[in-house]
């Protein structure tokens, strides 16, 4: 018989895993029961036309986006939810090579708020970013908030102050996590959500559908960093993620296909612009594996 790990060990993942999973399982109960009146079609036949056109006609793409599918979107504007989630990201990178924290994260808050409605996978993922999100602005907003104005100042001063956990060792409550392994929980979730939203975007006809792209970004990205319980429910969840054109809707309402694809590919290379400028802040001061 094998030996149980100790509770405290199991409880600060189990307890997040736990609803989750239930409401995973009920999602797929719904699922299945809906899946036939969402498309159409009745569970169970052999094969199902549904009935009208797609909300999107996805064609094969050969080649780069034309000059006149770049065109800005409402979606891309100063009112539209991906125009404001990239302001923000964007305005986080100072000249410096730095990270400015507080247009971080507001860039995130924005990004949960155009994720959410895309299906249960991201509404987990985006209730767990949104608790990063709020305990590293009350650092930005607390006491010590002139040592929390941007990632590398935090990273140093939190050095000096002896607040960093060490690589790989989680601290016995997350509330007593530091800011910098806070930030790194958030970037890694900033780098799933970007190779997902590019692969929405770019994908092809003919090729894996956008649930098995965005599966195959987690296994690479957070999967490795999550319990095999969370990582068995994420699988599942994936089985119920929209399609590419139900994505795409979401994304950039009332535009062509093509203009959804060239707007969500540019928010997504938005994304990839700040994973990279807080991955070399992340690496140059060790913080890689502080998670």
């Amino acid at each position: 018989m094998g030996v149980l790990p100790p509770p405290q060990v199991l409880r600060p993942w189990f307890r997040h895993a736990i609803p989750f999973i239930i409401f995973v399982l009920l999602l797929l109960y719904l699922c299945v029961r809906s899946l036939g009146a969402l498309s159409g079609c009745q569970y169970g036949s052999q094969s199902c036309t549904p009935e009208g056109p797609p909300l999107f006609q996805v064609r094969q793409q050969s080649g780069p986006l034309k000059a006149s599918e770049l065109e800005k979107p409402q979606c891309l504007g100063p009112q539209g939810l991906l125009g404001r989630m990239m302001r923000s990201f964007r305005d986080s990178m100072n000249p410096e090579g730095d990270v400015e924290l507080s247009q971080y994260l507001a860039g995130w808050r924005e990004l949960v708020k155009f994720l959410t409605p895309f299906g249960s996978i991201f509404a987990f993922a985006t209730s767990e970013a949104f608790t990063k999100v709020t305990a590293l602005e009350a650092r930005v907003r607390g006491p010590d908030a002139a040592h929390y104005r941007s990632l590398a100042a935090m990273a140093a001063w939190e050095r000096r102050a002896g607040l960093l956990e060490r690589p790989g060792i989680a601290p016995a409550h997350s509330a007593r996590s530091s800011g910098s392994r806070t930030m790194l929980l958030l970037h890694r979730a900033l780098r799933w959500s970007q190779l997902c939203l590019h692969r929405v975007a770019t994908g092809m006809l003919g090729g894996p559908d956008a649930g098995v792209q965005c599966s195959d970004a987690y296994s690479t990205v957070l999967a490795p960093h999550h319990p095999w319980l969370i990582r068995q429910a994420a699988r599942l969840a994936f089985l119920a993620f929209p399609g590419r054109g139900r994505l795409l809707e979401l994304a950039c309402p009332g535009v062509r296909e093509a203009e959804a694809r060239a707007a969500l590919a540019r928010a997504a290379d938005t994304l990839e612009d700040v994973y990279n400028r807080t991955q070399s802040v992340l690496a140059e001061r060790g913080l890689l594996q502080l998670a």
